[in-house]
């Protein structure tokens, strides 16, 4: 185990609306988001640090009960047709995605309310990559609510990718930019296997609430920040049971947490100073009026 301060639990979702990489042939990548620059993990960290002191100083607690933090989803469905095969997710699909969230974040304080559903053809948009200016003519357009609102739009990006997200310490600069991307066959039910289940949403989320991937910074401290995680060299594909990429440090490799990059049947949980750094975060970057 990492012997890390839990406010030393960042998420990894671009500092200002970044983004990652990793895999494959047909799904080349796994998820685009980039975390920020080391610079701004630092600030980011002490930015938090403050933050809990802070509560603790006024007698609140840092932890929210379970279930207790309604995120209102707004589903953008960018399309390039009406048929499911350019992108018209159904309405069901849409329903099981949120179902989908849910049971991913049962253990945490949050609950995922499908706030609208707006469907949108645009082959430009349809075909966005992270940072382009489809990306951000899309989102400037559809984008709903404020820093609490998850926008959460399904396309078909070139290149391979599965999705990407923003951190919550992005939203401040760049507020348009805020929300998650999933592949549209991505969804449960969708033709995109072995990451097909609906766990791209779920891993996403997990950056826009501010988490980094289990692999951040390898087998060195501070890794992801996170102190109940297990080092990791690199991202695992696939479902490696027993997978020990570092070696000289505690525990085999997290392939079934939801920040890894394994198959969507192999990914199963958020540990539990993910689920404080989620909240933490939250709380100090999407809760519109702060406790």
């Amino acid at each position: 185990m990492k012997l890390k301060s839990l406010a030393l639990a960042i998420c990894a979702l671009a500092a200002a609306g970044n983004v990652l990489a990793a895999k494959d042939d047909v799904l080349s990548h796994r998820c685009q988001t980039v975390s920020p620059e080391k610079v701004d993990r630092t600030r980011i960290n002490d930015n938090l640090t403050t933050f809990l002191r802070a509560k603790k100083a006024r007698g609140q607690a840092t932890l929210r009960e379970t279930g207790t933090v309604e995120i209102p989803v707004w589903f953008h469905v960018i399309n390039n047709g009406k048929t499911l095969a350019k992108g018209n997710v159904p309405d069901s699909q849409i329903t099981d995605q949120i179902a989908v969230l849910n049971s991913a974040y049962a253990a945490t304080p949050f609950r995922f309310v499908l706030a609208g559903v707006d469907r949108t053809k645009n082959k430009a948009w349809f075909k966005m990559k992270p940072g382009s200016a489809a990306e951000a003519e899309a989102k400037t357009a559809l984008r709903k609510g404020g820093p609490e609102t998850l926008n959460l739009y399904s396309a078909a990006p070139n290149g391979g990718l599965l999705g990407w997200a923003t951190f919550p310490s992005s939203y401040k600069n760049k507020p348009t930019a805020d929300g998650v991307v999933v592949l549209f066959s991505s969804v449960p039910g969708g033709t995109a296997s072995p990451y097909n289940e609906g766990d791209t949403g779920t891993h996403e989320v997990g950056h826009w609430l501010g988490l980094y991937h289990t692999f951040q910074g390898g087998c060195t401290a501070p890794g992801d920040g996170v102190a109940d995680t297990a080092f990791e060299a690199s991202p695992a594909f696939g479902c490696p049971v027993g997978r020990d990429s570092c070696a000289t440090q505690a525990g085999l490799d997290p392939i079934a947490n939801f920040m890894d990059y394994t198959d969507d049947s192999c990914m199963n949980e958020f540990t539990a100073e993910q689920i404080a750094r989620m909240d933490q975060m939250h709380q100090q970057y999407r809760t519109p009026v702060l406790p």
